[in-house]
């Protein structure tokens, strides 16, 4: 399927407050999210694989089964066992320390998607000189220090990179695949961020953690359509 990664959800069970992984999703996309991405590092795979059938479910419930990419974050694995159970998972998001983008493609088929995300300190020269063949976007960030990835960015040496809006606008330009950007963005960051170029904003905490999750989802939707057109 093609994918939209204008608003894109990252979620796992530690990140709802206690409330259950697909309700969060509803909201979100009912709000008007177009992507979600089960991520946890606490889950084992039983339960990753089990919230991606509850999560698949929901958005199948909603009739956005076709609209609505549903991907797991890092484990190949989870999702290969996960589609063996019947559980409609479209790809995967991996890091550049995780497993390679050409495997995940070879098991999982010309039609996955696959995402990976950017956590290089020498970014530009790495979209110059990579192959973006086997990815069908790039996430960029933090633009923030964030609680929720609290080693985005973060080097060998300790210290922290985050992403500047213009930055982000170049990245834009010359990535020659769409670019989803987060790592702490709020409503706030929207404007300037929509107006990057960039293909869209993924958020955890702004959402999972909202006390209305879909009231928090409506807002970052709107904002960012409201300012995608000047």
């Amino acid at each position: 399927m093609d994918i939209d990664i204008t608003a894109y959800l990252i979620i796992g069970p530690e990140n709802t407050m206690g409330r259950p992984v697909e309700s969060i999703v509803e909201d979100a996309i009912k709000a008007g999210f177009t992507c979600v991405q089960i991520r946890s590092k606490i889950a084992s795979v039983r339960e990753l694989i089990n919230c991606a059938a509850r999560c698949a479910d929901k958005i199948d419930e909603l009739k956005m089964s076709d609209k609505v990419a549903l991907l797991i974050n890092d484990r190949l694995d989870v999702a290969l066992a996960a589609r063996m159970n019947g559980v409609k998972v479209d790809g995967v998001h991996v890091g550049q320390d995780d497993i390679p983008v050409e495997v995940c493609r070879k098991y999982l088929g010309d039609n996955a998607i696959v995402g990976l995300s950017a956590r290089r300190n020498d970014l530009f020269d790495y979209v110059k000189t990579n192959d973006f063949s086997n990815i069908n976007y790039f996430g960029i960030g933090p633009l923030h220090k964030t609680t929720s990835k609290p080693d985005a960015g973060r080097l060998s040496d300790g210290s922290m990179i985050t992403r500047s809006f213009d930055e982000l606008s170049e990245l834009a330009k010359i990535t020659p695949v769409p670019i989803v950007v987060g790592g702490g963005v709020t409503v706030e960051d929207i404007p300037s961020l929509a107006r990057t170029g960039a293909g869209g904003f993924f958020v955890i905490s702004s959402v999972c953690s909202a006390a209305n999750p879909y009231l928090a989802a409506k807002e970052l939707i709107e904002c960012w359509k409201s300012n995608r057109s000047k």
